[in-house]
């Protein structure tokens, strides 16, 4: 059972971007928007980042980086930071998760998960 003082919940909303993608060079670019909500007892700072990134084939790329576009934010109880951000992958569909690494301002290291998500070309999908 997680401890409710270190409680990050992550909301993910995509979109495919036509104008940055070339299907004719298996190039598909998606965008995201990413809401990360303090709904713990303690403050927490974003530290940094790990995404798992699954295209259509099955090919896996991971990322890891300090915080997140070039943000490390201090996230109050009850407020949220919302980023966005982008990838290009080789498929029509795909999947993101991962993690944040985050330290509570009583200096408590947690990790806030990023359930699996998912990147579709509009119509790729039946």
């Amino acid at each position: 059972m997680s401890d409710p003082r270190y409680q990050i919940d992550v909301s993910v909303v995509t979109r495919f971007l036509a104008d940055q993608s070339q299907p004719e060079q298996n190039r598909f670019a998606f965008a995201y928007t990413i809401t990360v909500k303090n709904n713990g007892l303690v403050p927490a700072k974003l530290l940094s980042r790990h995404w798992v990134i699954t295209d259509g084939d099955g090919q896996v790329e991971e990322v890891r980086g300090a915080g997140v576009v070039g943000q490390q934010p201090l996230i109050d109880i009850g407020a949220s930071h919302t980023y966005s951000s982008g990838t290009v992958m080789t498929s029509k569909v795909g999947t993101m998760q991962g993690s944040y690494q985050m330290k509570a301002t009583d200096g408590k290291l947690f990790d806030a998960i990023i359930a699996p998500f998912r990147l579709a070309v509009p119509g790729a999908l039946h």
